[in-house]
């Protein structure tokens, strides 16, 4: 059950970006299961991937590929995570670049490849292959719904987001489509994010905005404290709506990063609201920390708690679970008495206990919420950080014992 995530967006097409969607059976038959994005020829392509050491067979070619400069295609493949496949897991994965270039008339590096599902099961290139005509066929500029279901797994819901701004005397359009529910934890969060732009950004600025806009959205977000193997969050800017270039001088720059900061929050905050079996949408807010890896730390220690996930889903305003969490979250020298906790704005604790006006009533009120705050302030210093999460229900629990089935 997704918390608050509506239907997809109507989306602004970007221009110079198509996408197309096609069947390929790779663990389901007649699910679509394969799309592809097609970027214009001259687009820059940015992107963050995750930091698992074994990382899936995609993720290397992707970051290979990269290297050798601008793609044109991305091809991404459901059901199926070709991660945990050695030597053959890579001639796969270029098995697929292959034969996409050569219907597509452009050379094997310009095409990154992207899975996820099961991992540890060979590739079904011989399903992947016949279906690449159709998927190319598919191609449309207004494909960007079509993709947003094709690249579902355990999601419930689609998931996308889309923006227009204006830059000088152009429009600028900002839209992108992400996926995941399950084996979420920064680093990056199982999950898979493609956004576009049609601005013309300097490419080492994109890869900059890529990585500073991934780590305050995709990489503040944890179900259950599992880094994938495979994700990735690929940013394309095709440069086609005129614009003058945007680099870091430009007047136009904090606008385009507000804009494209939207997109990045709307697309990682769907993720958690429709995390596996999910009931509540919480958003961790610890301030007054002396570093932003205290505050961090402190952050997740109570996100991935068991104990404080289960309370949230029974609704029980059990907040000494919460305490535990911050009291063991590495936080050197941390005074007891100057700290608080919050549930929205009803205090849990202060001068080292419960606060003298919390009743179980109020906790209660706010715990049966669908949307939650807990607030730490370790009044220790000036650094705030926001994570957010969502609760364990038993459904949670049997998604994934299923997972496989």
């Amino acid at each position: 059950m997704a918390v608050g995530l509506g239907p997809l967006p109507g989306f602004f097409p970007v221009a110079g970006v198509r996408l197309g969607v096609a069947s390929a059976g790779i663990k389901k038959p007649g699910r679509r299961d394969l799309v592809v994005i097609e970027a214009a020829p001259g687009s820059h392509v940015a992107g963050i991937f995750t930091r698992n050491q074994f990382c899936a067979a995609p993720v290397t070619l992707t970051r290979e590929h990269m290297s050798r400069g601008q793609p044109r295609f991305l091809l991404i493949n459901t059901g199926n995570a070709n991660a945990g496949t050695g030597e053959q897991g890579l001639k796969d994965a270029m098995a697929c670049c292959e034969a996409l270039a050569v219907e597509a008339g452009v050379a094997p590096s310009e095409v990154l490849p992207f899975s996820t599902g099961v991992i540890g099961e060979p590739l079904p290139v011989d399903r992947i292959l016949p279906a690449l005509p159709a998927v190319l066929k598919a191609l449309d500029p207004n494909g960007w719904a079509d993709a947003a279901h094709g690249i579902m797994t355990t999601d419930t819901l689609p998931k996308g987001a889309t923006r227009q701004v204006t830059l000088g005397d152009r429009t600028v359009t900002i839209s992108g489509i992400s996926k995941g529910a399950g084996m979420i934890r920064p680093n990056m969060a199982t999950m898979l994010g493609f956004i576009a732009t049609d601005a013309a950004v300097e490419p080492k600025l994109l890869q900059s905005l890529a990585s500073e806009l991934g780590e305050i959205s995709f990489n503040r977000i944890t179900i259950d404290g599992d880094t994938s193997t495979n994700d990735a969050c690929m940013l394309i800017a095709t440069g086609q709506a005129g614009n003058q270039e945007i680099t870091r001088e430009s007047p136009d720059l904090a606008r385009f990063e507000e804009a494209l900061r939207e997109v990045y929050m709307t697309l990682a905050h769907a993720i958690v609201r429709d995390g596996e079996g999910a009931t509540k949408f919480v958003t961790i807010d610890v301030q007054g920390a002396a570093s932003s890896r205290e505050a961090l730390d402190v952050a997740y220690t109570i996100a991935h708690s068991p104990l404080v996930k289960t309370a949230l889903y029974a609704s029980d305003p059990n907040w000494g679970r919460i305490l535990a969490a911050v009291g063991r979250a590495g936080v050197t020298d941390l005074d007891l008495n100057a700290l608080t906790i919050h549930l929205d704005d009803v205090c849990l604790v202060r001068n080292g206990g419960r606060a003298p006006e919390y009743s179980e009533e109020r906790g209660k009120a706010v715990m049966i919420q669908p949307e939650i705050t807990i607030g730490v302030d370790l009044r220790r210093g000036e650094m705030r950080e926001r994570v957010w999460t969502c609760d364990f229900s038993h459904d949670y629990v049997t998604i994934n014992a299923e997972y496989r089935s």
